[in-house]
C-alpha cells in the first residue's frame, strides 16, 4: 500500500469523522427524556486502612477508617460501617486493609454522608486494556494500531452519537442504523483503505445489519415481543417515559451482529481482491464462485460464534430455568428467552445474507477496476 492512497484514507476517514461531530453537536437536541431532578450522589474512590470487626446476630458488622483518594474530598479519612454475611455470595463486601474501594456521598440539610458502595474495580479493567493495547500493537503493528483506533471510533459513535440521538426522542431504529453505517463506513476504510475491496465490504455488511434489523423488527411483531424482557429494560422503563423500547430490542440485535456480519464480508471482499490479483484473467462468474465457496468456509464458525455469545450470556438464567424444572414451553415463550433467540438468529441470517451480496459486489467492482487497469 503506497502513502498516496493512505493520505487519501486518512483525509476520508477526517472528512467523515468532521461530520459526525458536526451531527453530534449541531443537530442533536437537547435531551428530552432525561430526567430534570437534580441528584445529590457524588462517587469517590477510597482505600481502606484500619478496620474493626464485630460479630452481629445477622453476620459481621465492620469499621473501616478510609481515606478518599479523588474528587473535592481527596486526602480526607472518612469512617464507614459495613454489613456483611460470611456465607451470602452476592452483595456482600468484605473489607480488608488496602482494599480499594468506590463511596457515594449524600448530602442531606447541609451534612454530608458517605457510605461504601461498592470494591473498585477499574484498576483491573484498566490493566486488562492496557494488556490488550500491547497484544494489538505487539501481533499487529501498524494495523494493531488501526484496530485501537477503530475501537475507539466505535465506542465514541456508540456513546457520543448513537445513544444521544435515542434518548433524544429519535427512533432507535434510525438512530442505530446511521450509527452502525458510519461505523462500517470507518472502520472498513481505516482497516482495508479506500479502495474496492473496501466498498465491496461496506455494500455487503450494510446489506446484511439492515436486512438482520428488518427481520427482527418483523418476525419480533408477529411474536409480541415488548423490549422489556430483561431487569435492565424494566428498570429503564420505569424512570422514562416515551422510550420505543420494542426500536431498543432491535437496536441491540443491530449492533450485536456488526462485528461477527463486518468481519465475514472484509474476508470474503479480501479474499476476491487476492484471487484477482493472482489470476488476472479470472471471469467475474468464476471470482464470484471463488468468493461464495470462500465464504460458505467462514459462514459456519461465525454463525456459532453469534449464537454462542447470546448463549454465554443466558447460561445463569437458563441453568435457574432447568433447575427449577421449567416446562420447555413455559421457557421457549418466555420475553427474555424469545428475545434472545429472535436476536441470535436474526443476526445470523444477517450474516449469511451478506456473503452472497459481498461475494457478487466483490467480483463486479474489482473486476471492472482491473479490466480498467
Amino acid at each position: 500500500m503506497d502513502l498516496k492512497i493512505d493520505f487519501k484514507k486518512w483525509i476520508f476517514v477526517i472528512i467523515i469523522l468532521s461530520l459526525i461531530f458536526i451531527i453530534s453537536s449541531f443537530f442533536i437536541p437537547e435531551t428530552n427524556l432525561i430526567s430534570s431532578q437534580p441528584t445529590n450522589e457524588e462517587y469517590f474512590r477510597g482505600r481502606v486502612l484500619e478496620i474493626e470487626e464485630y460479630q452481629s446476630e445477622d453476620g459481621y458488622i465492620q469499621e473501616a477508617l478510609v481515606e478518599v483518594t479523588d474528587g473535592p474530598l481527596a486526602g480526607d479519612i472518612v469512617e464507614i460501617e459495613n454489613d456483611y454475611q460470611a456465607d451470602h455470595r452476592f452483595l456482600n463486601i468484605r473489607l480488608e486493609e488496602g482494599l480499594r474501594v468506590v463511596l457515594v456521598s449524600f448530602e442531606h440539610n447541609g451534612t454530608r454522608d458517605i457510605y461504601l458502595q461498592d470494591i473498585a474495580r477499574d484498576r483491573g479493567l484498566l490493566l486488562a486494556v492496557i494488556i490488550l493495547v500491547l497484544a494489538l500493537l505487539l501481533v499487529g503493528k501498524l494495523k494493531g494500531l488501526e484496530t485501537i483506533f477503530t475501537l475507539f471510533i466505535t465506542a465514541f459513535i456508540i456513546v457520543r452519537v448513537m445513544l444521544p440521538l435515542i434518548l433524544a426522542g429519535w427512533s432507535p431504529i434510525l438512530a442505530t442504523t446511521f450509527s452502525a453505517l458510519a461505523v462500517i463506513v470507518l472502520i472498513l476504510t481505516i482497516i482495508g483503505g479506500l479502495n474496492v475491496k473496501s466498498l465491496s465490504a461496506i455494500i455487503g455488511t450494510g446489506s446484511g445489519v439492515i436486512i438482520a434489523g428488518i427481520l427482527a423488527y418483523y418476525i419480533g411483531n408477529i411474536a409480541h415481543l415488548s423490549g422489556l424482557g430483561t431487569q435492565e429494560a424494566q428498570m429503564l422503563a420505569s424512570g422514562i417515559e416515551g422510550l420505543d423500547f420494542r426500536g431498543l430490542l432491535y437496536a441491540g440485535i443491530i449492533i450485536a451482529s456488526l462485528g461477527a456480519i463486518t468481519d465475514v464480508a472484509m474476508s470474503i471482499a479480501s479474499g476476491a481482491y487476492q484471487i484477482k490479483n493472482a489470476n488476472p484473467e479470472i471471469e467475474f462468474k468464476e471470482l464470484m464462485d471463488h468468493s461464495l465457496e470462500l465464504g460458505r468456509d467462514i459462514m459456519g464458525t461465525m454463525a456459532n460464534t453469534l449464537i454462542l455469545a447470546y448463549v454465554g450470556g443466558a447460561i445463569p438464567f437458563l441453568l435457574l430455568l432447568l433447575f427449577n424444572q421449567i416446562s420447555w414451553l413455559r421457557i421457549i415463550n418466555m420475553d427474555f428467552v424469545a428475545t434472545e433467540i429472535l436476536s441470535g438468529i436474526a443476526g445470523t441470517i444477517g450474516l449469511v445474507i451478506s456473503i452472497p451480496i459481498t461475494a457478487f459486489s466483490a467480483a463486479l467492482l474489482i473486476n471492472k477496476v482491473k479490466k480498467k487497469h
